[in-house]
């Protein structure tokens, strides 16, 4: 569910020894809340050092991400998610974590649409229809703010990656049973 601008390229951002960054689309010097809007209208976008040309869009993801938890009343990200997380790093199944998140991202944002009606309608003229509204608003932005972020952890695939398909299709097998659960509450 990509609002990518029509007929709009990759945005190029280059990143100076000082930390400001400058939009070359708008020649403009902008913020870390200006990429962060620019990734929930879906815009494309590519964060370089100005010195070194090299690209750094994944670290400046992070530090994205890292500003929006830190600031927000409630966290997105679980404590025990990060801790998951973390303990993957250095892990042999390394390599597959940023594939299956992708996988699970794209999966949870196909069937965003049709849980938001089915969760709306099952709560319709209820006490708990504002309490489901709200559910829905962190469930789209957190599928924002995880399609940039697995997008920019993607890697190519390698032969241990493709040797995890079958692991991945039986997750997007249990997400299919879960997502027929719930359009019967609907």
């Amino acid at each position: 569910m990509k609002k990518q601008n029509a007929g709009v390229g990759t945005v190029i951002i280059k990143k100076y020894a000082n930390r400001r960054l400058y939009n070359t689309e708008s020649s403009s010097y902008i913020t870390l809340d200006h990429l962060a809007a620019m990734t929930r209208e879906g815009r494309d976008f590519k964060v370089v050092d100005a010195k070194t040309d090299e690209d750094i869009t994944h670290n400046v993801l992070t530090q994205i991400i890292m500003e929006e938890e830190g600031r927000g009343a409630q966290p997105m990200l679980p404590v025990s998610f990060l801790r998951q997380l973390i303990s993957m790093y250095g892990d042999s199944m390394q390599a597959m974590v940023p594939g299956y998140l992708e996988a699970s991202m794209d999966s949870f944002r196909r069937n965003q649409a049709q849980f938001k009606s089915a969760v709306e309608g099952a709560f319709a003229n209820s006490p708990f229809a504002e309490i489901a509204k709200r559910n829905m608003e962190m469930f789209d932005a957190a599928t924002r703010a995880f399609e940039t972020a697995a997008k920019s952890a993607a890697v190519t695939p390698n032969a241990e990656e493709r040797g995890k398909d079958d692991e991945i299709a039986a997750l997007k097998a249990e997400l299919a049973k879960l997502h027929e659960k719930v359009e019967k509450l609907g």
